[in-house]
């Protein structure tokens, strides 16, 4: 079979920006798949998305005019059913072979094999592969159907054009256009009330031609390029944007660079269709808010990209990427600055208003904000914050990092309630600190109030300073004990208040700070700060909740690389120092790679099993009742090897404690081999199930190295 390049393009309106690429994506990874599944594409076969504003497209090498044929089996019936006694067809047989085309004449070439403990016969024929118009047609419904669409919308075709039987269409944006070409040749297919064929459309208003017609599948690119004025690839576009914001920045001089935003980048990229950069400015006295403020109304209003110089600091230049390209841009550029000189007024006027009142004087009105209908205001929340950053602050500093922790939790929320934070709520914390130091307030404080929303995403800073660390400490756990305390826990696919977040925020700060903190404490002491709240259960919240905790750490244990035995034989005791994670998991993993760990191990894995079946024993030895020679080796090694190790345990050194506790095997495995632990005699049991228990404890307190047993 002949094959040539296959082109396929949705002509659409406009699509939504932030689901531009996902779209293109898709839809020719569906487009592919089914064809390589029906046989008409190879499995090697180079796929190339192509999505702009107005257009979904994919192009695919080697696409095959029609499908080999298929050798196809089919079972019929028993042959019990199928012939009678004398091997004639019966009635059922001649049926099925009638239902597939087939008559009495097929039987003698019916095959005899197997099924289970019955011979059955089978019909062997061949299936004709299907066309690359058939197939092509349900790969493209396909394709269609199975876009991630972020809202369907319903609209009329036009009159005259459609299919019979199609009025109307529910798709992401109204389609004019569908093109389907193999080779130079349009395949007669149909999709949303359209014929497929050989024109599209470029640049609402720089193409050179319009329609553009299509020569062939592998001209696309160039032709919507040179006659089009379209660059339709999303990622040849996203770096023509770039290339060209880099230049630009040069241009302006000083060192400048634009700012770095993957998502503004994608977002502009699903907005322009042919990408022309220009320098526009405003006036330098809207440099005196806070650049957070000016940076975020561009960004996010205007997908602009400011203009950051050599030292971070924001510029009055800014970037616009337009989707035109006119000899004179001056009137793009004047209109461009005079868009966003508004917005940047209102960010000034925000500023100068909110700095009229202190954030002290705002506390009051955060009383009046509802946080959660059965937690109270954010007021009432402030308050518990307060009292956990005290209990917090007392054991990790003196009275000046209580006074100020305290001091920041008060005012940590209060910007809330400003006009700039009710404008650009992402600036919350940001903008508590701008007003705290102009206040008048330490920098720890100022600091504290924005750092203590962090670590916002997986890999952000922790706060800066300890003020901050107490601060974000007592925030996260205070929403968590609330949120379990009153039943709202995550669910697989749900996790409306990020509490996976705040947790792994909470393990990120007692591990890295090493703080000397327990966390059935830590938690201890924010439940008892809601006992007004009526259906609390602090016990059950707490109990919830170091689970989740734990098990969170375990899942971050594991994606940086430590093995799932080593985590569990870490966590199954349940730590409360945190902070002492990292250094028993590093005992763990160099008692693991000793010679002797194994086989204690599996001793100690030993050890519990027979413990779990003894409640009575305790871990009291008699020498007294210390009777064979095995049993009296591991006695008086442990008397010299555990003193040692529970000094070096208590020293904090965790890997020689298990290093050095590694001298037990030998007597370990001559007290299995050489002694009857249930020994018939009552007071010999039970001693030598002391002797066990002893070790049990002595050995399982860096970890249960029962979970390395294999």
């Amino acid at each position: 079979m002949s094959s040539a390049s296959l082109l396929v393009e949705l002509f659409v309106e406009e699509l939504p920006p932030k689901a531009l690429k996902k779209l293109g994506d898709a839809f020719a990874g569906v487009l592919r798949d089914q064809l390589v599944a029906q046989g008409l594409a190879e499995a090697g076969a180079v796929l190339t998305a192509y999505a702009s504003p107005r257009r979904l497209a994919a192009h695919l090498t080697h696409v095959a005019e029609r499908a080999a044929d298929k050798a196809v089996s089919q079972k019929l019936m028993p042959v019990a059913v199928g012939l009678d006694a004398s091997g004639q067809p019966t009635p059922a047989l001649l049926k099925r072979l009638a239902a597939l085309g087939a008559d009495a004449s097929a039987v003698p070439g019916l095959k005899r094999a197997l099924d289970g403990k019955a011979e059955a016969l089978f019909y062997e024929s061949t299936a004709k592969g299907a066309t690359l118009a058939e197939g092509l047609q349900k790969a493209l419904a396909e394709a269609i159907a199975k876009l991630p669409i972020p809202k369907v919308m319903s609209y009329q075709l036009e009159t005259g054009c459609e299919l019979p039987g199609w009025s109307s269409v529910s798709f992401v944006r109204p389609a004019h256009g569908l093109v389907a070409l193999h080779g130079d040749t349009v395949v007669p297919v149909e999709a949303l009330g359209l014929h497929a064929g050989r024109e599209t459309h470029g640049h609402r208003f720089e193409a050179a031609v319009d329609p553009v017609v299509l020569r062939d599948a592998n001209s696309y690119a160039l032709q919507m390029q040179d006659d089009g004025a379209v660059i339709a690839s999303f990622e040849a576009r996203r770096t023509e944007i770039a290339r060209q914001l880099a230049a630009a920045a040069v241009r302006v001089g000083g060192g400048t660079v634009p700012i770095d935003d993957d998502a503004l980048l994608d977002e502009v990229t699903a907005l322009v269709e042919r990408p022309n950069v220009l320098v526009c400015s405003f006036e330098r006295e809207f440099l005196e808010v806070p650049q957070e403020c000016l940076i975020l109304t561009m960004k996010a209003n205007q997908k602009y990209f400011p203009l950051l110089n050599a030292s971070n600091k924001l510029t009055n230049k800014f970037l616009v990427v337009s989707n035109i390209s006119p000899e004179d841009a001056s009137a793009v550029v004047g209109g461009n600055e005079r868009v966003v000189r508004p917005r940047l007024a209102d960010a000034k006027f925000f500023f100068d208003q909110d700095r009229k009142k202190s954030l002290a004087s705002r506390v009051e009105s955060l009383g009046k904000v509802v946080y959660h209908n059965k937690l109270g205001t954010q007021g009432e929340r402030v308050e518990r914050v307060m009292r956990i950053a005290r209990a917090i602050a007392a054991p990790l500093g003196d009275a000046t990092l209580t006074a100020h922790a305290v001091q920041a939790a008060q005012l940590a929320k209060a910007d809330l309630v400003t006009d700039m934070v009710g404008e650009f709520p992402e600036l919350q914390g940001t903008m508590g600190r701008y007003y705290a130091l102009h206040d008048g307030l330490s920098a720890e404080v100022a600091d504290a109030i924005e750092d203590h929303y962090k670590p916002r995403f997986a890999g952000d800073d922790l706060p800066r300073h300890r003020v901050g660390i107490v601060v974000a400490l007592a925030d996260k756990v205070e929403t968590l004990v609330g949120m379990f305390g009153i039943g709202n826990l995550p669910t697989g696919d749900r996790d409306p208040f990020a509490l996976r977040r705040h947790a792994l925020g909470v393990i990120r700060m007692l591990i890295e700070k090493d703080l000397p903190l327990k966390l059935d404490a830590l938690l201890q002491d924010a439940a008892a700060q809601f006992k007004d709240i009526d259906g609390f259960d602090a016990g059950k919240a707490t109990a919830l909740l170091q689970d989740f905790i734990l098990d969170r750490l375990a899942g971050s244990l594991r994606e940086q690389g430590a093995s799932a035995q080593e985590v569990d034989a870490v966590l199954a005791p349940q730590p409360q120092r945190l902070g002492e994670v990292p250094k028993l998991l590093a005992a763990v993993r160099a008692f693991a790679a000793l010679p002797a760990a194994a086989a204690l191990a599996a001793a100690n894995k030993r050890i519990g099993n027979i413990l779990k079946k003894a409640p009575e024993a305790d871990a009291h030895v008699s020498e007294l009742l210390l009777h064979e020679p095995a049993e009296k080796a591991l006695h008086a090694a442990m008397a010299e090897v555990v003193p040692a190790a529970n000094a070096q345990f208590d020293a904090g050194d965790y890997t020689a404690s298990l290093q050095t506790l590694a001298a037990l095997r030998e007597p370990v495995d001559a007290f299995f081999d050489g002694v009857m632990v249930n020994a018939e005699q009552a007071d010999l049991r039970l001693n030598r199930l002391g002797l066990l228990m002893s070790l049990h404890v002595a050995m399982n307190r860096v970890a249960q190295l029962e979970r390395l047993a294999a």
